[in-house]
């Protein structure tokens, strides 16, 4: 370890990982720390984990670009072609399906502990990249010239520019006295794998319910990973239910698509919220992922938007770098900030929309939202267009994304 690097990043989940890995590939004197070392071995007949991502075009062109994709698919990652939506409550129905499109696939199901493992076995062979682990941030300071962190050991590190990848409840966040504006959904994500009676078809299914959507994913040797959005007191009761009691709610929520459930995995649940921060930089700090925005998960585009803000700074900072100019200037993050805050906003309120709407319970409203659905369903120039957008592809893209 030594006392200054160019870049440094805390928080080695995917985002972090992601944007410590684009910097070392070209070059970029980086650091990642982190808590906690990550598994990165694990059976080969172990089920799936129950924390997955459905990783866009845009995502899997980041994480090409990057030099991981490969080993992310010795490890495991399951494709799907199509998508089925449909509303409990109306004759509304989506279907998305690839064939639609000049790609094969619409995107991938994975689990985030594959992903995170290709990055630091990649991140541990670039010559450029250290890993910091176990290191636990105590003091942050920007000063106007550099960013100072002192660790748990006593360690003072500093940086050209530190970025905090610390998840929705960044401490790094906290310290660098950046202010959050949202609320609480009072909703949880109950998560699982299952088996189900009938194949997936490798097909992402979504049923929209009164408390909330049931997603059901296609993961490996035929099992489903499971994101279903309840009511917290709901979720807490469900978390304890036995497994058959747990299975006929689960098969009946999903409308027997699958058939019948099988069994079910350990089951996990995390509170929903809306949160932005007030600014996603200050004197060389910037924040990304879920420490500068968290959003609903009902169209799984959190760690979408993440791997967009880690490939988007990454930029910035290399072109920076290449112009002979300093990468911590106020002007080059404001540059980060202004580019992402906006498509993060955007994202994330039309979550916010769908997640409202498809909660009310009101009779003429149902039959509105399913009228619309029905409607996109039919119209060529409307459905192509939510579906290269469930894709990630769209205009301002960072490049790494767009290297397909």
């Amino acid at each position: 370890m030594k006392p200054h690097y160019s870049v440094i990043v805390v928080g080695g989940g995917i985002v972090g990982a992601t944007a410590a890995c684009a910097l070392a590939v070209e070059g970029i004197d980086v650091a990642l720390l982190d808590v906690h070392n990550p598994v990165r071995q694990w059976p080969d007949d172990e089920r799936a984990d129950i924390r997955v991502s459905a990783l866009t075009r845009a995502s899997q062109n980041i994480l090409k670009a990057v030099g991981v994709w490969d080993a992310m698919a010795e490890r495991n990652i399951e494709p799907y072609d199509q998508m089925h939506v449909w509303d409990a409550s109306s004759a509304g129905l989506l279907h998305f399906d690839a064939a639609d499109t000049k790609y094969d696939v619409l995107g991938h199901i994975v689990e985030n502990r594959v992903t995170v493992a290709a990055l630091w076995d990649q991140l541990e062979s670039l010559p450029s990249a250290s890993l910091l682990c176990p290191a636990k941030v105590t003091d942050l300071s920007c000063h106007i010239d550099k960013a100072e962190i002192t660790l748990e050991d006593g360690s003072v590190l500093t940086a050209d520019v530190l970025i905090a990848a610390d998840e929705r409840d960044s401490v790094l966040r906290q310290m660098a006295g950046i202010q959050t504006t949202g609320w609480e959904y009072k909703q949880d994500g109950l998560v699982a794998t299952i088996s189900t009676e009938k194949s997936h078809q490798n097909t992402a299914w979504q049923r929209f319910l009164p408390e909330g959507p049931l997603a059901l994913l296609p993961l490996k040797n035929g099992d489903c990973s499971i994101v279903w959005t309840l009511k917290h007191e709901t979720a807490q009761e469900y978390i304890t239910l036995a497994d058959d009691e747990f299975l006929q709610k689960l098969e009946q929520a999903s409308e027997g698509v699958l058939g019948g459930m099988l069994s079910v995995g350990p089951r996990g649940a995390f509170p929903l919220r809306f949160q932005t921060a007030q600014q996603y930089t200050v004197e060389h700090f910037v924040l990304v992922g879920d420490a500068a925005h968290a959003m609903h998960p009902l169209a799984g585009q959190g760690a979408n938007a993440g791997l967009l803000d880690a490939a988007a700074i990454a930029e910035i900072i290399i072109k920076t770098q290449q112009k002979g100019r300093p990468i911590g200037s106020r002007k080059s993050l404001r540059e980060y900030e202004q580019w992402r805050k906006g498509d993060n906003l955007a994202m994330m309120s039309s979550m916010d929309v769908i997640n409202k709407m498809y909660t009310q319970e009101n009779e003429v409203f149902k039959q509105v939202r399913g009228l619309g659905m029905q409607v996109i369903n039919q119209t060529n120039i409307l459905k192509n267009y939510f579906n290269q957008y469930a894709m990630g592809l769209r205009a301002d893209l960072p490049e790494l994304a767009n290297k397909d």
